[in-house]
């Protein structure tokens, strides 16, 4: 088997592989993970049309292959992805494909046409492998809150995988997919990517369309990428980046094409950059001291090609867990009104009246973290406040936007950890959620000022607090997804396996 995207490809080029083995491997993983005394939970199903795509890509294969090496390799410039399987986050439509965001409510429901996301990776020659775990409608920090149950940390099974997008995550870090897609509204991608010892990029808002995912927080969620390696990530972000007809809020990334063969940072390039350290997050309660251990020697690293680094003063930054939250969760009461029982999902009708049917629908259909949000969210938004909350969370979110702005006319990339422990105990933080929301501590400025960051596999916690991975997060400007996604290579480069090894 071969599990970096670069690998494959040569391997299918050459015959070594076909992408019919790629994706039956995958599938009997994932049956005999699914037999096994603890499942992981990664994958909710492998889809039915998966091997059949697989079949048709080495067709397409087979048949260049006679036409000679120049037409084998126009076939793979046509389509850099062909014959990659990926993972897909049950929030992500896959057209022909059951589609529930983990949740009752939308219980058998069947998406009716691919995400655009989607579109773009199978023009691209890429094939959806199977449907993946999460919290309910994105909704948590380490998928525990999941209609399927949890999905499990691939390192160690007695911990969490992180949130929500902890099924792709788990999936991509047991090497049953090669690359996945989640998505993030305030470090859904990072977290279970620092948690399961693995890359994830959240990406610039708009560079990924969300036509064909369904909506938590809408001016915050983005599409976003795990995978093995930065270069991985690159390839299939080359592809997928761009305007969209179907979302409005979509925007060209001009540095799309260079990552279709990524180039880390030589240390000449390393030397002249200049990298900013929030001195909120080194002064915040609850970091774990292993983490600020392996953050310590990320900057030693940093230190040592030449980079300078400075401490910088954000008092806003303060802010940024509460404004989250109220933006959030006032945008999840709105989006989740539509699923109601009556246009489509979940019904339960006993008879008496619209309002009966609505309010027994959304009862039965909704878990509990997901009516606390609903409930929060009305709350901000009612007439008692006339939404005066969520205008003041939108003010602060304004503030972060313009002082990170400022930051990066001085500053090419700004290092933290990507949260302040590494991933905890099944049930730990469960019935806990003030204690699961500042996991996102270090994660939500990103998503608020609308920027890009990736989380990079960079150590361990000491055997004594399980050894479990620890991410730092490397974040840019706007559109700067080029910049961290070299220096993250030049990372991977230089500490090869720092994450969670390709067998």
């Amino acid at each position: 088997m071969f599990y970096t995207i670069k690998d494959t490809r040569a391997a299918l080029k050459n015959g070594e592989i076909t992408s019919e083995q790629l994706v039956k491997n995958a599938i009997d993983t994932f049956e005999k993970d699914k037999a096994s005394s603890i499942p992981l939970n990664a994958f909710l199903e492998m889809y039915d049309d998966a091997v059949a795509k697989a079949q048709a890509a080495d067709k397409e294969i087979a048949e260049a292959k006679k036409s000679g090496q120049s037409a084998l390799d126009e076939l793979f410039n046509k389509k850099p992805l062909l014959g990659i399987p990926f993972a897909v986050k049950d929030n992500i439509s896959v057209k022909g494909h059951r589609l529930t965001c983990a949740s009752k409510i939308l219980e058998g429901y069947v998406a009716p046409y691919n995400a655009t996301v989607i579109t773009r990776l199978e023009d691209n020659g890429a094939i959806p492998l199977g449907r993946c775990n999460q919290d309910e409608f994105a909704m948590g920090s380490s998928t525990e809150y999941s209609s399927y149950g949890p999905t499990r940390n691939p390192i160690n099974r007695e911990y969490v995988s992180g949130g929500s997008s902890g099924g792709p995550a788990a999936a991509v870090s047991a090497n049953q997919a090669l690359f996945g897609l989640g998505t993030e509204t305030g470090g859904s991608v990072r977290l279970p990517a620092s948690y399961c010892g693995i890359y994830g990029l959240k990406t610039t808002y708009g560079v990924l369309s969300r036509w064909g995912v369904v909506a938590y927080g809408s001016s915050l969620d983005q599409v976003g990428l795990l995978a093995h390696t930065p270069s991985d990530i690159a390839a299939a972000l080359s592809v997928m980046a761009g305007v969209d007809f179907y979302d409005d809020t979509s925007a060209d990334l001009p540095s799309a094409k260079n990552l279709a063969d990524l180039k880390a940072y030589s240390d000449s390039e390393i030397a002249k950059l200049k990298i900013a350290i929030p001195k909120q997050f080194l002064e915040s309660k609850g970091l774990m001291d292993d983490v600020g251990t392996v953050f310590n020697g990320v900057q030693d690293w940093l230190k040592s090609k030449g980079a300078s680094i400075d401490i910088v003063d954000l008092p806003v930054l303060d802010a940024s867990i509460a404004s989250y939250y109220v933006i959030a969760l006032s945008e999840a009461a709105s989006n989740l009104s539509r699923f109601d029982g009556i246009r489509y999902g979940r019904r339960v009708d006993p008879g008496e009246g619209y309002d009966e049917l609505y309010v027994k629908t959304r009862s039965e259909g909704f878990g509990p973290e997901v009516k606390r949000r609903i409930v929060i969210g009305n709350y901000v938004l009612s007439e008692q406040f006339s939404g005066d909350t969520y205008k003041k969370g939108m003010t602060v979110r304004a503030k972060i936007q313009s002082e990170m702005a400022k930051l990066f006319e001085s500053y090419d990339i700004v290092i933290c950890p990507t949260c302040p422990t590494p991933a905890f105990k099944l049930g730990q933080k469960v019935d806990n959620p003030l204690e699961m929301y500042l996991s996102d501590l270090f994660t939500t400025f990103v998503n608020l000022a609308r920027i890009t960051s990736i989380s990079v596999p960079a150590g361990k916690t000491t055997d004594a607090n399980g050894a479990m991975p620890v991410g730092i997060q490397f974040a840019g400007a706007m559109f700067e997804e080029e910049k961290i996604l070299r220096l993250a290579q030049a990372w991977e480069e230089d500490h090869a396996g720092c994450g969670i090894p390709i067998k």
